[in-house]
């Protein structure tokens, strides 16, 4: 039974039959009923409106039915707006997500600014920001200095089903009438869902005023910028695991951020949607973004661009927050305010991971591990799938295949690498086994709507599901990841937590039949999107626990939601080995970035299929530039360690991976960034170039922080490709040829299988590191190479951040040294950016590599009072890049001359690139 159901799963051709299991708009019976119904009438009643310190309230009633909702509408500081609707009495208590949201928010005193008869105006602060609500119909407008930002219920789309008395009288005609429409039960081929209290839908339209470019929503295997779904499928987000999904498609994949980012000239907004059942998104632009933009000059178009999107959620409450910018970097910081921020990775976790379903024992293990050395590849983590395991059993081992599962990790450990293996959230129905029982007898599995345990299909068979929405079930679960319980694992094993949409193989549309019940009575219905994100909650508090506090857990979850991000990373799912994937794995990613999950990646090579080697090289190439750094292949796949195919692949792969070794101290600088501020590690190029409109759409190459460009080469057989430079006064240096390139420019750039197309941003310092060695640990080895590009003033900034890597200490005893590299009018300067760390790092910053220098004047030394060393240095004008050596730290200057050119070295020869 269970060889069956895994050979159908993996069998069918991505795309084809087994798209069938899952829903298109037409099948979803309450996005139908919202759409097709003509616009309420919900008017707001003034004679209810309170104002308090924390915000304002007032009841909307629907004209007809006579519902009555409590609008409550409050303001943060920060430009935060959160607009919340629930019923007014309720027959019971609807879902209200929970665990989300950082804590509860600090709210500003809302004042009224004036009123009339129909409406009235309320501001807060210094009185820059307007709420406008209008009466009858209701509808409440934002703005800003004036300027009209965002409008909701524009169209009087406000849509609230109430909920019902299931034991309330009702002839049979008129259940069988209101069962045949959906109401309380409808069927999707053979699966029927039964709805306790009926119809329960929310929704709510809005308009961005003076926005035709929008993005977020993951997750989907579409475009950067959001698509008009006029006459398309709207954007669903309902956490499916879809194996080898369609490109360019709406369908919910593995995880939701129900996040919404508008950018134009002079401000970025954000529309979060705070609900965790299916939701669909339907997005208008108007004009059409293309529309009337070949007008002639001087003959401006009188249409104002304007975006309309509409957000219709199975059920729940409407809790929405505008999130007012203006910049793009206020709006990441307020969103990280809402849900947190990136955490800061263990830098092992930035290094290369190396995963297969599956490795087949110890032996496979080793003989990969030593792979890597014998081929000169830095890697930091091995990766175990289901197959370790006794049967599908987690928490256990094969003891034929892994008999000595801690020697393995110790063996590994002695190289500084780490394991990690997988646990996903089915639990093998087995009375034999203690954890199951313990699980069964503890209440910790999820119910069907009898109360009896949901039984469903997985890997080991017939399964159980964890129900960790429930905190005492997480705190079981996290239990579970200690040493004395987690026989044979050590505190060099880490977990990756596979299959939580959740998979369930003979559920409807392959998960959990919504009419599920979790800890508290509440239905799956409501908080479906959540599951991932709970098993991810639980399991990084296990291996928080582990350590005693003490250490940076590293977790990969393939679902997540909002927050997210404060827990670990995540992976685009099940991709396929194909150029298509490849090309789609870059938009897919800074969508993810855009919305907070900014540890992310794509399996480099595809999981599914066999790569040819030019799309394999092409693919390490770009997941060397992203965040999250692995290879992983389906055991039905031919074997793909990088040295298998020939001695030209295997030296461009292991280029790319050293090349992601040597730049780690600034990927890590951005990781404590992201951690700090929330700017996401790599970004669409109008984050950096906001008032650029031929940026707004750009999805093939992006910024590595705000230094780096690059444009992986996802085309086959390609010998040049065309890399857009930004910016009329930017300057652009190629980090292969040193040559420098000014900005508003399309570039042809020839290429071989070894060019992967970097620029540095003149007016930036990126600290990299000399050499790489085997792994991370290996890193402080190695001294710091600033590459310092000038811009056209021949000025340059940059930071390298500094802790132990591993653990809170730079939280908790403010162990970390972050420094500032300027350089102005020719001097050098390493200073201390934050005076609060004290952490004491032995890394000496060796050698410095100026671009852009066109004659040097005088030589390069250190400032008075520095300790009398010879600096070693090389120009050639006719090359270009000064390059020179010291041992330059603490707070010691480089006197430089200004106007030159560049290129790295070692010693008095040039070396590798930037």
């Amino acid at each position: 039974m269970l060889y069956c159901t895994i050979t159908l799963y993996y069998s069918l051709v991505p795309g084809g039959e087994l798209q069938e299991k899952f829903k298109k708009n037409h099948d979803i019976i309450f996005y139908r009923r919202q759409r097709d119904k003509a616009a309420s009438q919900y008017f707001a009643c003034f004679e209810t409106l309170l104002l308090t310190d924390r915000g304002a309230s007032l009841e909307l009633c629907e004209r007809d039915s006579q519902d009555r909702l409590c609008l409550q509408i409050r303001a943060t500081q920060s430009g935060t707006v959160r607009v919340s609707l629930d019923e007014l009495q309720p027959v019971k208590p609807r879902y209200h997500v929970s665990d989300v949201l950082l804590g509860e928010l600090r709210y500003e005193p809302l004042r009224v600014n004036w009123k009339r008869e129909d409406c009235v105006c309320l501001t807060w602060g210094l009185g820059q920001y307007k709420l406008l609500v209008s009466f009858s119909p209701f509808k409440l407008e934002i703005s800003c200095d004036g300027e009209e930002i965002v409008t909701l219920n524009p169209e009087n789309k406000l849509y609230f089903e109430t909920l019902q008395d299931p034991t309330r009288s009702s002839s049979d005609s008129c259940q069988d009438d209101e069962n045949r429409c959906g109401l309380w039960k409808e069927t999707f081929r053979q699966f029927e869902d039964i709805k306790a209290n009926g119809p329960s839908s929310v929704g709510m339209d809005l308009s961005l005023h003076g926005f035709k470019h929008t993005y977020g929503l993951p997750e989907h295997a579409d475009t950067l910028v959001l698509k008009d779904t006029s006459v398309t499928e709207a954007y669903r987000l309902y956490n499916l695991d879809v194996f080898g999904y369609d490109i360019n498609s709406r369908l919910g994949l593995y995880g939701s951020v129900p996040f919404l980012l508008a950018h134009k000239l002079e401000r970025t907004a954000g529309v979060f949607w705070l609900n965790a059942s299916e939701t669909l998104v339907d997005v208008k632009y108007n004009p059409e973004p293309n529309e009337g933009e070949d007008e002639p000059p001087g003959k401006k178009s009188k249409i104002s661009p304007q975006t309309d999107v509409r957000w219709i959620s199975e059920s729940g409450t409407i809790d929405c927050f505008i999130l007012l910018g203006p910049t793009a970097a206020q709006v990441f910081s307020q969103y990280a305010q809402l849900t947190g921020y990136q955490a800061l990775p263990p830098l092992f976790s930035l290094g290369y991971h190396q995963c297969r379903w599956n490795y087949e024992d110890e032996a496979d293990v080793k003989a990969v591990d030593a792979g890597f050395d014998l081929h000169g590849i830095p890697y930091d983590v091995i990766w175990l799938d289901i197959e370790h395991t006794n049967g599908k059993r987690y928490f256990t081992w094969d003891s034929q295949l892994f008999p000595n599962p801690a020697e393995l990790q110790h063996h590994l450990q002695k190289k500084n690498r780490k394991l990690v293996v997988i646990s996903d959230p089915h639990i093998k129905i087995d009375p034999d086994w203690p954890l199951y029982s313990e699980a069964k007898e503890g209440g910790h599995f999820v119910k069907n709507r009898e109360g009896v345990v949901y039984e469903g299909t997985c890997w080991p068979g017939e399964s159980c599901y964890l129900d960790f929405s429930s905190s005492k079930t997480r705190s079981w679960y996290a239990r579970q990841f200690s040493l004395s319980k987690y026989e044979g694992s050590t505190e060099s094993l880490f977990v990756w937590n596979d299959m939580n949409e959740p998979s369930v193989f003979n559920g409807p549309e392959q998960t959990m039949p919504k009419d599920a019940v979790h800890h508290g009575g509440w239905e799956h219905r409501e908080l479906h999107n959540l599951y991932g994100f709970y098993q991810h909650m639980a399991t990084f508090e296990g291996l928080l626990t582990r350590s005693g506090g003490t250490e940076r857990p590293f977790i990969l979850s393939r679902s997540f939601f909002a927050g997210s991000q404060r827990l670990g990373a995540i992976w685009t799912g099940d991709n396929v080995a194909t150029w298509e994937y490849l090309k789609i794995s870059i938009p897919m990613l800074l969508s993810l970035s855009l919305t907070g999950i900014q540890f992310c990646g794509a399996d480099v090579g595809g999981f599914v299929q066999d790569p040819d080697p030019e799309l394999l090289v092409r693919w390490y190439q770009a997941g060397a530039l992203q965040p999250f750094f692995r290879g992983h292949s389906a055991k039905m796949t031919k074997r793909r360690e990088p040295w298998l195919f020939g001695d030209d692949v295997t030296s461009a792969i292991r280029s790319a991976v050293q090349d992601r070794y040597r730049l780690l101290p600034y990927w890590y600088t951005l990781f404590h960034q992201a951690h700090t501020s929330a700017l996401p590690p790599i970004r669409p190029l109008w984050v950096e170039f906001p008032s650029d409109t031929s940026m707004f759409a750009v999805e093939n190459q992006y910024m590595i922080g705000g230094a780096l460009l690059v444009c992986p080469v996802t085309d086959p057989g390609v010998t040049e490709v065309k890399v857009l430079l930004p910016g009329s006064d930017e300057l652009w240096y190629d980090t292969n040829m040193a040559a420098v390139h000014n900005g508003a420019r399309t570039l042809d750039l020839p290429v071989t299988l070894n060019t992967v197309p970097v620029f540095q941003r003149g007016g930036t310092v990126v600290p990299r590191r000399a050499g790489c060695g085997s792994s991370t640990a290996d890193l402080q080895q190695h001294p710091i190479t600033l590459t310092v590009a000038l811009d056209s003033k021949g000025n340059a900034d940059g930071f390298l951040y500094l802790d132990d890597g591993h653990s809170f200490s730079y939280r908790d005893q403010m162990q970390f040294c972050l420094r500032r590299f300027t350089m102005r009018a020719g001097r050098l300067v390493n200073s201390c950016a934050n005076d609060q760390g004290s952490f004491d790092s032995d890394d000496k910053v060796e050698s410095v590599v100026i671009l852009g220098l066109n004659s040097l004047k005088r030589k390069p030394k250190l400032k008075p009072g520095a300790p009398k060393t010879t600096v070693t240095f090389e120009f050639d004008a006719k090359r270009g890049p000064l390059f020179f050596v010291s041992p330059y730290n603490g707070g010691t200057r480089a006197q430089l001359s200004p106007n030159t050119h560049c290129s790295s070295a070692n010693g008095s020869k040039p070396k590798r690139r930037l």
